[in-house]
């Protein structure tokens, strides 16, 4: 950091009155204070930030008299070591308004070093994250996933207790292993099922039994919720913008539903709730109207798809479901967990850049039949670019992506009018768009006019009637048949 970059960063403080995100500031007047350490700590296991020693924030930034950035230096460097990992960062010494100040730059730990805390107080207590202007301790929970990035989670590989191959959907489980032979002939065409459902971590032996596991009883189960009954699917649409607004007649919610099953059907069941719900409008496309959804069903599918697949899925989170949340302005996709691995909010969607949180539950679902036609995952490492994708095609903004220790989340906005749409042509268009229909076309009915204008049926026959009568077009069959079409004059 220059010295202009660190006079704008403080003019910025002095101008909303507080420390930000990624910046803090202390006087340190005559020694370090203990909160030194809880920077540090937050900084690491975050994204990284600045902390600036030397300047009050009570006074409205203003520079602490007699502050001796050297020593402080020092004091600073005996802090980092008391901290677990050892914080690194780059310090400077830099002059504003007539005084040294110390700038640290504090840099964000590996995935595989968190969480960094203060080491007298021990992980679960000295843990700290950069929340708004201040730290936060971390809570157990998020102690855990962070520690959880240092190997492979298995807890999709656990045996679940008290289930069976009963359990199991029969025809879903004959998809997989036929799927399987088909993928693998190699592997797997001379293999019985029990071997093949046992390769694939399906199910497990517990003694003399097969049981099935976590990530089998979820893709191929037929009542997964008899064992976990908080691993599910909400749906729910809000009348507002936030979770707070009611309708007229005091209603928070305009429909709800808790979706269960295996997540091939919870993936059906929110993508048609999503659809049932959403508008429909129009773009005019040619001589008539192309019907547009505010959110494209394929990226929808895809992005409740990932949250499945990629959702926490240890004992503490299993108390929670993702949720698929409808307001008025856009549409939220979200679940327990945060990106995993070398995944991050700047590297999604990139080429040749994935982790799978649940390797066994991923592998699982590659081959497991969607009701839809298809399978679960189709797009393993290239989910999130179809997303882009199909945002892109319907001319929407990218997805807008959230992330924490705890949640991770994906919002749609909702699709906007564009000057092009519209639900009903015009009547000043609609008659060129009859012609113009009719040359692509033999004939059209009224009805079909009707759906395809966006027009009532009274305003369609009135344009029809003008074509007859200037000699433009002809009716098919005699007045009032149910048979009746329109063509162009021959």
């Amino acid at each position: 950091m220059g010295t202009e970059d660190l006079e704008q960063l403080i003019a910025h403080m002095r101008q909303i009155g507080n420390d930000t995100q990624t910046c803090e500031v202390k006087e340190a007047s005559s020694k370090l204070p203990e909160s030194v350490g809880e920077t540090l700590s937050a900084f690491s296991n975050g994204t990284g930030g600045t902390l600036i020693l030397g300047l009050s924030e009570k006074n409205g930034f203003t520079p602490v008299s007699n502050f001796n950035a050297t020593a402080m230096q020092e004091s600073l460097a005996a802090a980092c070591a008391k901290m677990t990992p050892p914080a690194r960062p780059i310090t400077e010494i830099l002059p504003f308004e007539g005084i040294n100040l110390l700038v640290a730059e504090i840099p964000a730990m590996s995935k595989k070093d968190k969480p960094c805390y203060v080491t007298t107080r021990g992980r679960y207590q000295g843990s700290y994250i950069r929340t708004g202007d201040g730290d936060r301790k971390l809570t157990q929970y998020e102690i855990d996933r962070l520690i959880e990035e240092h190997t492979q989670p298995t807890y999709d590989d656990e045996i679940v207790t008290g289930a069976t191959l009963d359990d199991l959907d029969r025809d879903l489980v004959s998809a997989f292993i036929a799927r399987q032979r088909a993928l693998h002939p190699r592997v797997f065409a001379s293999r019985d099922d029990e071997t093949i459902l046992t390769s694939m971590h399906v199910v497990h032996r517990d003694g003399d039994m097969l049981r099935p596991t976590l990530g089998g009883l979820m893709s191929l189960g037929i009542f997964p919720q008899q064992f976990f009954p908080r691993l599910n699917v909400t749906f729910t649409v809000f009348p507002g913008t936030t979770k707070a607004e009611t309708t007229s007649d005091g209603r928070r919610f305009l429909d709800a539903h808790t979706l269960v099953g295996p997540i091939p059907l919870m993936i059906d069941d929110a993508v048609n709730a999503v659809v049932k719900n959403m508008r429909t409008g129009a773009i005019i496309d040619g001589a008539f109207r192309k019907d547009v959804p505010d959110y494209p069903d394929k990226a929808v599918r895809e992005a409740i798809a990932n949250a499945l697949m990629h959702r926490d899925y240890s004992p503490d989170a299993r108390g929670s479901q993702v949720q698929v949340n409808m307001y008025l302005d856009r549409l939220e996709i979200l679940n327990p967990g945060g990106l995993f691995g070398n995944v991050t909010i700047e590297t999604l969607g990139h080429a040749g850049i994935s982790a799978s949180r649940n390797q066994f539950l991923s592998n699982i679902l590659e081959t497991t039949p969607y009701p839809g036609g298809g399978y679960v995952v189709e797009y393993r490492g290239t989910g999130y670019q179809v997303i882009e994708e199909e945002l892109q095609e319907a001319l929407m903004p990218p997805p807008e992506p959230s992330n924490t220790l705890t949640y991770f989340s994906l919002t749609f906005a909702k699709r906007r009018v564009s000057e092009s749409e519209r639900r009903v042509i015009a009547s000043d268009d609609a008659e060129t768009a009859i012609i113009a229909l009719l040359h692509e076309q033999s004939s059209a009915s009224t009805r079909e006019l009707v759906e395809l204008s966006g027009l009532s049926r009274s305003a369609i026959v009135n344009h029809l009637n003008r074509l007859i009568k200037a000699d433009v077009i002809e009716p098919t069959h005699i007045a009032r048949s149910p048979k009746q079409r329109y063509r162009l004059k021959r």
